[in-house]
């Protein structure tokens, strides 16, 4: 055993072979003798090697570092934690190192992040936009290093983008109702000034056509919506049904009807599924994105563009699905009743 840590060196004594043997045999390179192979990895086993990640990035010649880097809204939210996984099993299907950080709706922390990847020499950047221009990784980013958006898309610099289909997905709600007997449809949305929120608001609205319907904006958490929908409910002209347009605020609709007792009479339809809406009762009909396949789109993007793609940045949409369950399927009947 040597002292201290062991080297390539070491373990090319250890082996007896060259040192370019271990090179190769440690970057695992196919074309080395099987024999030799077999005494190298032995070596690395009892001398307990781990290779030094910063100098072996310094012989490579493509000046790859096996790393890319993923920032979303907030890992820890449902949708972000399932295109997280999606991205790191393609990363490791091409044996690389996947780094992730929150942002928090925090453009700050995303310039900060953004660079703290760019300081690491990550291969490629995906990230789901917060701020209100991304023109700073023109400056911040060499230029070799390829960026992908996601869930939003980007201003003040091109990259591929890849997007759920928002605005279909909240006209297929709303004909869905229409298709119930739905005549007064309300929209209780987000912040309109996002992507996602100007999309889904217009796909409703579209959908509505020469039937106009309550609309709530820059609704921000479950209490806001939860008031905004008994205030709505008890005005003159209640709605039969509500197509609601974010997770939180389909929370807050759902304790507005069953506080009010109206959640069998009152249709709704939820951009974004809920965890367990199957569980309820009614159960929640819901427009749900799919985070596995956007992710996926998003590495195979960025991965081409490591690769050396070089044509225009192209922008791509993924289906949303609707999901009936009892809740959208209401009838909205003379009284909205079912």
């Amino acid at each position: 055993m040597t002292e201290g840590r062991p080297t390539m060196n070491d373990v090319a004594r250890h082996a007896g072979v060259s040192l370019k043997t271990v090179s190769r045999v440690v970057n695992g390179e196919t074309t080395v003798d099987p024999e030799l192979v077999a005494r190298v990895r032995a070596a690395v086993a009892t001398l307990h090697y781990r290779p030094h990640l910063g100098a072996s990035l310094l012989r490579r010649n493509d000046r790859r570092t096996g790393t890319i880097g993923l920032l979303l809204q907030d890992v820890g939210d449902p949708f972000s934690a399932v295109l997280h996984r999606a991205v790191e099993d393609a990363a490791r299907s091409r044996g690389l190192l996947l780094l992730t950080g929150s942002l928090d709706e925090d453009a700050d922390r995303e310039r900060e992040q953004a660079r703290a990847f760019a300081r690491r020499h990550t291969d490629g950047l995906i990230l789901a936009p917060v701020g209100p221009d991304q023109g700073y990784l023109a400056l911040d980013l060499p230029p070799d290093i390829p960026v992908v958006f996601v869930d939003r898309p980007a201003r003040g610099f091109a990259g591929d983008t890849v997007l759920a289909g928002d605005e279909a997905g909240a006209g297929e709600a709303v004909r869905h109702l229409l298709r119930h007997g739905h005549r007064r449809i309300a929209y209780l949305g987000g912040d309109r000034r996002s992507a996602t929120g100007r999309d889904r608001q217009r796909g409703f609205l579209r959908a509505l056509a020469d039937r106009p319907g309550p609309v709530v904006h820059d609704l921000p958490d479950p209490p806001a919506a939860e008031r905004a929908a008994i205030l709505l409910l008890h005005g003159p002209d209640p709605p039969t049904a509500i197509v609601t347009g974010r997770r939180p605020i389909t929370v807050g609709v759902i304790r507005a009807l069953r506080g009010l007792g109206r959640h069998r009479s009152v249709a709704l339809v939820g951009l974004d599924d809920l965890p367990l809406a199957d569980l309820l009762d009614p159960a929640v009909t819901a427009v749900a994105q799919d985070p596995a396949r956007i992710g996926r789109t998003a590495a195979d993007a960025l991965f081409e563009r490591i690769d050396g793609r070089d044509d225009p940045p192209r922008e791509i949409r993924i289906p949303t699905a609707l999901i009936p369950r009892g809740s959208g399927e209401i009838s909205g009947g003379p009284t909205g009743s079912s």
